[in-house]
């Protein structure tokens, strides 16, 4: 368990390093570099253990309240996907912000990003769970705000900040109405009393599912996550594709997990959850196709995704919407670092309609995007082909109506990414831009190969057994239901 201590402090130690001793020198870069690929490896020596760690925090007489982490086939396997992403992402953003003036303050909000998600992932009870979930909320808003300077990011940090302490308001009501119910805050513990009216434990998961709103840009708190991509893009690619957008959706399946799949399924806020994620996943497809910002394309798209797999926990079927959410974080990521190659080629032009020809000016980073393109749009034996038939596969034996929706969607998915596709990548060059456009270094283009990688491989059993293997506690089955 120590290696999960030193994984979950590491960036916070090297954040303030970053802040109080490295602001000068131009190390912080790579400092938080280095610490990022740390706790990658230690995500991976972690993988395959199970156990939990705690200690009282604060006693009051003889109730006490205990922070500590937990490690099991979830948190291990979340934990690559935040450490890998994060690494990359890290990696990337040594060359896209190089030139940036405040790099040593982007890149502590990085690190602090990395230790409050982090502490989500490993948390063992809700009380840790909301303390890192709030501390998600503060990073965010640093990293969305880092271009301060413009109104626009101002304004859109600050709107990202309240949408999200709308939805953790009801977040809160529903761990205390939890606690109620179970008489524990500790995921591992919790038992619903057999005399619990559905409908009081309903209310439960309904509120919880306001936090999952929130972090998970979810209708009707959805209109933060569009305009968080005033960002930097690799703020986009980590936060906003891969990790705090996922946020909601992982902590919906450690609820649905903790209280039970029967509970669950047999409750009002189940159906509410799934309607929810359906909708929101048409909604934003049909917002998608009429963008012509790149990352706001990807913006709407992540949207609609996120939809996906919310729907698929309100199905009971959180096994798919947990596979969506790995392989979705590998090929979005892809997608948004790629989108910040070209915009970082063309002197930050972001309108599809004055780029054109980027393709042949820029191969590697043309050709690992058509792999992110075809991942989203679930080409068969892709990684998105995989997951994103699971879903489907559950909405058809549990809800026709959500099937239909859902199947609109994925007809809507290839037409909004083919239009970016085209008009982006092929043709002629469409602006001066364009025309003058070459392929980034090897410190951008080196995480969009990896990543590319991933999107293709990342549903086959022969990887996702080794990065997500089969959970043994009976209580909690196997959470990735490709795994037999």
């Amino acid at each position: 368990m120590n290696l999960a201590w030193i994984l979950l402090f590491l960036p916070l130690g090297v954040a303030a390093a970053n802040q109080l001793a490295l602001r000068k020198t131009g190390l912080a870069p790579l400092i938080s570099t280095a610490s990022a690929i740390a706790t990658f490896v230690l995500a991976l020596l972690l993988l395959g253990k199970t156990g939990t760690s705690n200690f009282a925090w604060a006693t009051i007489g003889d109730f006490s309240v205990n922070v500590g982490i937990q490690l099991d086939q979830l948190s291990t396997g979340m934990m690559i996907v935040v450490t890998g992403v994060g690494m990359l992402v890290h990696i990337f953003s040594l060359a896209y912000m190089k030139d940036d003036e405040a790099k040593a303050r982007y890149f502590t909000g990085l690190s602090l990003f990395m230790f409050s998600m982090t502490g989500i992932v490993l948390a063992s009870n809700f009380i840790m769970t909301f303390m890192f979930w709030e501390l998600v909320g503060l990073s965010s808003y640093l990293l969305i705000g880092h271009w301060y300077q413009k109104d626009s990011a101002a304004d859109a940090a600050k709107k990202a900040f309240l949408c999200n302490r709308v939805g953790d308001f009801g977040f809160m009501v529903g761990i205390l109405m939890l606690w109620g119910i179970t008489g524990t805050f500790a995921f591992s513990e919790m038992q619903v009393p057999a005399l619990v009216s559905t409908g009081t434990l309903s209310a439960a998961v309904l509120f919880i599912f306001c936090g999952a709103i929130g972090k998970s840009a979810q209708l009707p708190l959805h209109v933060w996550l569009p305009d968080a991509m005033e960002g930097p893009t690799p703020v986009s690619a980590l936060i906003h594709a891969a990790t705090m957008v996922a946020a909601g959706v992982y902590m919906l399946f450690r609820v649905q997990l903790s209280i039970g799949f029967d509970a669950f399924e047999g409750l009002t806020a189940s159906s509410v959850i799934a309607w929810t994620g359906g909708i929101t996943a048409l909604v934003a497809a049909l917002m998608a196709v009429q963008q012509d910002d790149i990352k706001r394309v990807l913006a709407y798209s992540t949207l609609s995704q996120l939809g996906y797999m919310v729907m698929a926990v309100g199905l009971v079927s959180g096994e798919a919407g947990m596979f969506h959410l790995f392989t979705h974080a590998w090929f979005k990521a892809l997608l948004f670092l790629g989108s910040g190659a070209v915009i970082y080629a063309c002197h930050h032009e972001q309108d599809i309609w004055k780029m054109g020809g980027l393709l042949k000016k820029m191969p590697i980073t043309g050709l690992t995007f058509a792999i992110g393109f075809a991942a989203l749009i679930a080409v068969p034996f892709t990684s998105g082909f995989f997951s994103k038939e699971q879903i489907l596969e559950a909405a058809h034996e549990k809800e026709p109506i959500l099937f239909w929706i859902a199947a609109l969607v994925a007809v809507l998915t290839p037409f909004y990414m083919t239009r970016l596709f085209v008009v982006a990548f092929l043709g002629k060059p469409k602006s001066d831009h364009a025309d003058h456009a070459h392929e980034v270094g090897p410190l951008m283009f080196g995480p969009l190969v990896l990543l590319a990688v991933m999107g293709l491989i990342a549903g086959f059993p022969f990887v996702a057994s080794k990065l997500a293997p089969a959970y043994h506690q009976p209580e909690h089955l196997i959470y990735l239901g490709f795994i037999t």
